[in-house]
């Protein structure tokens, strides 16, 4: 359970950071306001994404181990 916590932790994270980022040039550019609304955006993503990490993380890995075979 403790790995699982920490995984969904590290991984929200940095999925949140960097797609917020990436989705936050392509609608804005590069602006002075840039920072401001990137970490709002980043604020708003990185609790749902941990969530769906650890809630449904667990499946996504079993159905990514069956068609792996």
């Amino acid at each position: 359970m403790k790995q699982r916590i920490i995984f969904a932790v590290m991984m929200s994270f940095l999925l949140s950071f960097f797609m917020t980022c990436w989705v936050t040039w392509i609608n804005l550019g590069w602006t002075e306001n840039f920072l401001t609304h990137w970490l709002h955006a980043f604020i708003l993503a990185w609790p749902a994404a941990g969530l769906i990490s650890f809630f449904i993380g667990p499946g996504i890995y079993k159905m990514a181990e069956r068609l792996a075979r």
